[in-house]
C-alpha cells in the first residue's frame, strides 16, 4: 500500500535544528524539521514521518527563498549530504552557530554566562581537512535518470556512502574537503583499479579487492596514502600499488596497505604494511611537531586547530607555575600545547593507542614536563591520583560528544580546581555538565570555534572559575 502524500503548505523557516535540518512551524503550529532548507526560506514541506506535536520532512517545493541562500559549490551536494550548509552563505553559518552554543547554554540549559564572546569563524572554509576516508564499491549510487539504463562505470565507485543506503556509494570526482593532489590521487586509484580489472568490494557479499582508502595530507605538504584490500593476493597488490607510486612519485611521501577481510571497516585491529615512505606523515601547530600515523587520532581542521587551543590556552591563563590536569587528552595534542607555559601537564585518555601517540609526540618535541595515563578519566581520577600528581591550578576537559560522566563531574567539584576550561563538540551535553558544575563553579567566559565549515558541528570552549 502506497503511503500518503502529505504536504504542509508554506511553511516559514526561521531556525537550524539537530543534524543541520531547517526548523519551521506551521500556520497551526507544529514544528517542522526540513531537510535542505535553510532558515529564511519559506517552503511546501513533503512528510516523511509525524508525531504528536511534530514532523519531519523534506523541501518538496522552494517557494521564497532566504536572502541568506547561496548556491552550492560541489556537484554532489544534492546526493552527497556531507556538507549541509553549503547553501547557505557562511556568514549566516556562523550566526546560527553562535545561536546554537546560546540556545544550548543560557535558554536551555539556563546556564549564567559572564560572557559569550563571537564564534571564530574558519579563515578557509573549503580544502580544510587533513583526513578523508573513502568507501569503494561495486554499486555506485545511481541517478533517477541512469537507473533506467546504468552506465559502464557503475560497478567502480570511491566516494562516501549515500545516507540511508550501507552498500551504495556516491562516486565522488571533486571533494572540496581536502585540497589537492587528494583528488587526484582517488581518481587515479580508481582508474588504475578498472585498468587492472581489479573488483570493487561488494559491502553485501563481502567480495572484491578494492575496499578503502584513506587520505592525510598535513599543512607540511607531506600526503600520506592507506589503501584497504580484501584480498591476500600480494601479485595484485605489488602491481597496484607500483602503479599508484609510478603516477605520484613525488606527490605521495608514504604509501601504507592493510589486508581486511572482517566484516567490518575498523582500522585498529588491523595490521599496517608500510610500503613506500616512512610510515607517517608530520604536521605542525605552532612551534610543535606532530608523527601521524595510519591508526592516530588527530585534529582533522589543522589550522582551525590551532586557533581552537590557543582559545583553550588563552582561557587557561598560564603564568608558567600552575599544574595542569588533561582530562580525554586524546593524543596529547592540548596537553603538548599548553606544556611550556605550565609547570606541569597529566593527561588522561582512554585509547591506549592515542596514549602511545601522546608520548611519542611528548619525546619528539623534547617535552619533559608532561605525563600520560591510559584509562577512563572517571575510573583514573581518584583522591590517591591526586595526591601522587598534586591538585591542580586548571583542570582542561575536552570529552567525547556524550559529555563526561557524572562520577567524573563529581569528583571534579570535590577536586575544586580554581579554573577549568572545557571544550566541547556538543553544546547540550556541555549545557548539562556545566549545570553539574554550577554547585561550585561560575561560567566566566565562552567562545565557540567554527572547525566544519559548511556543516552543524560547533565546538565551544568555555572558562569556569571556582566560586
Amino acid at each position: 500500500m502506497a503511503r500518503k502524500h502529505i504536504v504542509l503548505p508554506a511553511v516559514p523557516i526561521h531556525g537550524i535544528a539537530d543534524r543541520g535540518k531547517g526548523v519551521g512551524r506551521t500556520a497551526e503550529g507544529m514544528t517542522v524539521f526540513v531537510e535542505g532548507a535553510v532558515p529564511g526560506d519559506v517552503v511546501d514541506v513533503f512528510v516523511q514521518k509525524k508525531k504528536s506535536g511534530f514532523a519531519e520532512g523534506v523541501v518538496e517545493n522552494l517557494i521564497t527563498p532566504s536572502p541568506d541562500r547561496v548556491e552550492a559549490f560541489c556537484k554532489h551536494f544534492d546526493i552527497c549530504g556531507g556538507c549541509k550548509w553549503q547553501n547557505l552563505r557562511y556568514e549566516a553559518q556562523l550566526r546560527h552557530k553562535q545561536q546554537v552554543v546560546e540556545d544550548a547554554l543560557i535558554r536551555i540549559g539556563k546556564i549564567d554566562v559572564g560572557e559569550m564572546q563571537p564564534i571564530l569563524g574558519g579563515e578557509e572554509t573549503t580544502f580544510y581537512r587533513n583526513k578523508l576516508e573513502f568507501g569503494c564499491s561495486n554499486k555506485r549510487w545511481l541517478t533517477p535518470a541512469e537507473l533506467g539504463a546504468p552506465p559502464e562505470n557503475a560497478h567502480f565507485a570511491i566516494g562516501f556512502h549515500r545516507a540511508g543506503y550501507f552498500d551504495k556509494i556516491i562516486d565522488i570526482e571533486k571533494c572540496w574537503l581536502q585540497a589537492e593532489p587528494s583528488n587526484a590521487v582517488r581518481n587515479a586509484v580508481r582508474e588504475i583499479a578498472v585498468e587492472q580489472a581489479l573488483e570493487f568490494y561488494d559491502l553485501r557479499t563481502h567480495k572484491g579487492f578494492l575496499r578503502n582508502l584513506l587520505v592525510r595530507l598535513t599543512t607540511t605538504g607531506e600526503l600520506m596514502l592507506v589503501v584497504s584490500v580484501a584480498q591476500n593476493n600480494p601479485e595484485k597488490i605489488k602491481r597496484f600499488l607500483d602503479a599508484i607510486l609510478e603516477r605520484f612519485p613525488e606527490e605521495i611521501t608514504t604509501l601504507v596497505y592493510n589486508v581486511n577481510t572482517k566484516l567490518n571497516d575498523a582500522l585498529f585491529d588491523l595490521d599496517m604494511i608500510t610500503y613506500y615512505g616512512k610510515g607517517y606523515v608530520e604536521e605542525k601547530l605552532g612551534d610543535l611537531r606532530f608523527k601521524i600515523g595510519p591508526k592516530s587520532f588527530f585534529q582533522t581542521n589543522s589550522r582551525q586547530g590551532k586557533r581552537l587551543y590557543d582559545v583553550t590556552a588563552e582561557f587557561a591563563g598560564l603564568t608558567g607555575r600552575e599544574n595542569v590536569y588533561d582530562l580525554y587528552t586524546g593524543t596529547g595534542t592540548i596537553a603538548l600545547y599548553l606544556a611550556k607555559h605550565c609547570k606541569q601537564v597529566v593527561g588522561i585518555e582512554e585509547i591506549p593507542e592515542a596514549v602511545a601517540d601522546a608520548e611519542e609526540n611528548k619525546v619528539l618535541n623534547g617535552i619533559e614536563n608532561a605525563v600520560f595515563y591510559a584509562g577512563d578519566v572517571k575510573n583514573v581520577l581518584s583522591p590517591e591520583f591526586a595526591t601522587r600528581h598534586g591538585k591542580p591550578d586548571v583542570v582542561i576537559t575536552d570529552p567525547p560528544r556524550a559529555g563526561m560522566h557524572e562520577k567524573a563531574v563529581r569528583f571534579l567539584l570535590d577536586l575544586a580546581a580554581p579554573r577549568i576550561v572545557y571544550v566541547s563538540c556538543n553544546p547540550a551535553t556541555q549545557a548539562r555538565d556545566l549545570q553539574w558544575l554550577s554547585e561550585k563553579y561560575r561560567v566566566l567566559k565562552s567562545k565557540a570555534v567554527d572547525m566544519f565549515p559548511h556543516t552543524h558541528h560547533i565546538e565551544n570552549v568555555v572558562l569556569l572559575e571556582l566560586k
